[in-house]
């Protein structure tokens, strides 16, 4: 994408005034999507963005500028805009030589969207969007959408390295409205894959669609949760993003290198239940989250964050790894060129445990079933945090009752990891997107069902 010696010169105009790294970021995404409501196709279009950025470190401080050209002018102008925003020092002998860095590519698109028909396309997305609209009558809203897309990454930095990744990204979305009249209630899928078309061709669509209004129309015909202290199964899959907000991004250098983080200083101590083992692993071949090589020319890893309740590991970027004095984990992720990087995860889930879900179930006398979470919010610096069940049911006498909605689970994040007593052997990860400084980026949640043995959790007192 860019020539070796146009990079070299970058680097050197970049660190010219003092830096003492530099970085050449160059993507060219190309992306497709459709999407349906109403019972027709809304929206089809084809996009392409590119764009580069440059940035520069000075000890702890970073400097980021970005611009859509990425002809040799443009890039040097970018490195002269870096460069004029460090501290004055000289750079006389300093020598940068690159060399082509492989990285082992995880992700790769068997059947590449763009050459299957349009008409295709379209086709699988009503296959899903009018399984969802005639799973019942109460169903009177669905959106569907199917988005893919194909980014590929260029990266020079003053440590010598250039490396190149190609991502392909493919996802299906089904919302379902369920409505009696009076009361809403909704639903929604959205299984993906870092793949090509192929996945869409091996997937259930109906089923999928289904799986949207199955959910929307069981919570409108719900009762109302009670409110207090419980224990809580959560199902495995999207049940992680718990652990993901709540515990995730407390692990990240984004937080811990600033020390805005209850684990800041934990390292070898125990902060959750011995059977809690966490990871953070981008290098599962086709998963939503993995990526070959990090947004900073690193290769991603599998990093152990929690091995049997200890505090093993955080997920550290190059600026991370400076103000931590620790080395960087190739956790550094950007959403495109208009974003300098930071810590961010990639697929983030508790490992399997020993325990069996039909015994979790059956040893739980009273508590709250919550077989798909919603959306939620937490605050990295004390941990505290809300999340609201999509789909819950009550346990009584170790078995799974009556539907209820309305439920929201209220804690702090190192409280629930002690609190987790039951990890069954049944892990499967959810898809989702993350946001933070860096961006909006592809993560894969996940876990087993676990059992929080208490919790607190809002609905209505009775």
């Amino acid at each position: 994408m860019v020539e070796k010696r146009v990079s070299e010169a970058v680097l050197l105009k970049a660190m010219s005034t003092g830096a003492d790294y530099a970085e050449l970021y160059v993507e060219d995404t190309t992306a497709d999507g459709v999407s349906m409501i109403a019972d027709c196709v809304d929206s089809a279009s084809t996009s392409r963005s590119k764009g580069a950025g440059v940035r520069i470190l000075c000890g702890t401080n970073s400097v980021y500028a970005y611009g859509n050209g990425t002809d040799e002018a443009s890039l040097m102008a970018l490195a002269g805009k870096v460069a004029a925003a460090a501290p004055a020092a000289s750079s006389a002998g300093m020598d940068i030589v690159l060399r082509d860095v492989t990285f082992e590519p995880l992700c790769r698109a068997q059947v590449p969207v763009f050459d299957v028909d349009k008409k295709e396309r379209v086709e699988a997305l009503k296959q899903a969007y009018f399984a969802a609209k005639e799973y019942s009558d109460e169903i009177v809203q669905v959106r569907g959408s199917l988005n893919a897309s194909v980014k590929r990454v260029y990266l020079a930095n003053s440590e010598g390295v250039i490396g190149r990744d190609e991502r392909p990204y493919i996802r299906l979305a089904v919302s379902a409205v369920a409505s009696d009249g009076s009361e809403n209630q909704s639903g929604f899928t959205g299984p993906g894959k870092a793949a090509g078309f192929e996945f869409i061709r091996g997937l259930d669509l109906r089923g999928a669609g289904r799986e949207a209004s199955r959910i929307a129309t069981t919570m409108l015909h719900a009762g109302k949760c009670p409110a207090g202290r419980m224990p809580v199964v959560m199902d495995n899959a999207f049940g992680g993003v718990v652990f993901h907000e709540a515990c995730g991004h407390a692990l990240e250098a984004t937080a811990v290198g600033l020390g805005n983080s209850v684990f800041c200083g934990k390292l070898g101590q125990k902060i959750a239940n011995e059977k809690v083992t966490a990871v953070d692993d981008g290098t599962i071949p086709g998963e939503w989250g993995s990526l070959s090589m990090s947004d900073e020319g690193e290769k991603t890893q599998r990093i152990t964050l929690i091995k049997d309740g200890i505090l093993t590991g955080y997920m550290i970027d190059k600026l991370g790894s400076r103000r931590m004095g620790m080395p960087s984990t190739g956790s550094g992720r950007r959403q495109d060129y208009t974003f300098a990087p930071t810590s961010r995860m990639t697929n983030t889930f508790i490992c399997a445990g020993n325990d069996k879900r039909e015994d979790i179930i059956a040893s739980t006398e009273n508590g709250l079933y919550a077989a798909k979470m919603g959306g939620g919010s937490v605050n990295p610096v004390t941990g505290e945090f809300n999340f609201a069940v999509m789909e819950g049911y009550m346990i009584r006498g170790g078995r799974i009752c009556e539907p209820v909605r309305g439920a929201t689970l209220i804690g702090k994040g190192y409280e629930v990891l002690l609190n987790i007593d039951m990890v069954s052997d049944d892990l499967v990860l959810g898809q989702g997107m993350c946001g933070s400084v860096s961006g909006s980026i592809p993560t894969n949640v996940g876990q087993p069902m676990i059992r929080i043995s208490e919790i607190t959790v809002g609905g209505e007192i009775e």
